[in-house]
């Protein structure tokens, strides 16, 4: 299996356009022992993965340390690693974000991944306000400065907010939801990303699971699942579940969609299709909690472009069925 590769912004990274995001294999997924979730990550690699995203938060480290066992085996290329920081802070506030404490956030990443330079360190969806903080961004430089961070970046909510953290000149990429339920980042951000020669991370690829057409009116998610927990945005923000769209809304949208999806393609290798399809995107993150669901992603880099028309029809679903749950709130 061949996962094709695109230039990763400036840093002169080349990286597969699939991804593996790491969040499920953290926590907030429903239950993942450790075994399956080595095996879901070692198939993304021995597919041709070679860029990881995670988080310090996702399962308090777990995500990290997993991450770093199934490295310490791994004889391939070694992939770029991705974490982010700021999530940890309690409260989660703008001022928060202070030398201090984001070098004591990449200190306890540095350990867990067991390197001694993070790859890439993105701000993990701070306030709004963290975006109008130049020192924020000196602080990166310092880390940076330091040798603790080769690179850094922001993973953010909205639109604006990316438009905002790009005119920060070290700001290296910006990890973004972008699916078929949400369209907006392909307006401006896309056209001012390219400009600037940032990297572009696209989550969220498949809704939360909608995307894979497999989800029904009665799919039953477990307690500590963000699907049943935040639906209304009680834990975190809502656009993480379900990129905030209605579940109900959601279904119907899906039906629209599964008669576009070719024969012998799944949903979900189409959705990610669909967004490999923008050449502003540098890779693209799905999440896999097993070795199947980590080689059928990988798989979706060698399905041919989808034609002008489907383009349109997927653009029409969006504007008639979904637009306006979250056009303007993201």
């Amino acid at each position: 299996m061949t996962i094709h590769t695109r230039p990763f912004g400036r840093t002169g990274w080349n990286v597969s356009e699939i991804g593996f995001g790491a969040w499920a294999i953290g926590g907030n997924w429903g239950d993942v022992d450790e075994g399956q979730a080595r095996e879901a990550l070692l198939a993304a690699l021995e597919a041709g993965t070679t860029f990881i995203d995670t988080a310090d938060v996702y399962g308090d480290g777990r995500s990290e340390r997993i991450i770093r066992g199934v490295l310490k085996q791994w004889r391939g290329p070694r992939p770029i690693v991705a974490t982010k920081a700021g999530r940890r802070l309690s409260p989660h506030v703008a001022s928060g974000y202070t030398y201090e404490n984001l070098e004591s956030f990449v200190e306890r990443s540095l350990e867990n991944l067991g390197v001694e330079t993070l790859d890439l360190l993105q701000l993990h969806c701070p306030p709004t306000e963290v975006y109008y903080r130049p020192e924020v961004f000196d602080a990166l430089d310092r880390l940076a400065a330091a040798g603790k961070i080769r690179y850094y970046g922001v993973s953010v909510e909205k639109v604006e907010e990316a438009l905002k953290a790009i005119e920060y000149p070290n700001v290296a990429s910006v990890q973004i939801i972008y699916n078929i339920f949400r369209q907006r980042p392909a307006d401006l951000f896309f056209r001012e990303a390219k400009a600037r020669n940032v990297g572009v991370i696209v989550r969220v690829p498949l809704a939360s699971g909608l995307l894979t057409g497999k989800m029904k009116h009665d799919t039953k998610f477990s307690e500590d699942d963000h699907r049943l927990f935040n639906r209304h945005g009680e834990a975190f923000d809502v656009g993480e579940t379900f990129a905030g769209v209605p579940y109900e809304v959601a279904l119907d949208a899906v039906e629209a969609i599964r008669p576009l999806v070719p024969a012998h393609t799944t949903m979900a290798a189409f959705a990610l299709r669909w967004i490999l399809m923008a050449d502003a995107v540098s890779v693209v993150i799905p999440g896999a909690k097993s070795r199947a669901q980590a080689e059928a992603n990988a798989a979706a880099s060698a399905l041919p472009a989808l034609s002008a028309e489907v383009m349109q029809a997927l653009r029409t679903i969006y504007q008639v069925e979904i637009a306006k749950y979250v056009h303007h709130r993201w």
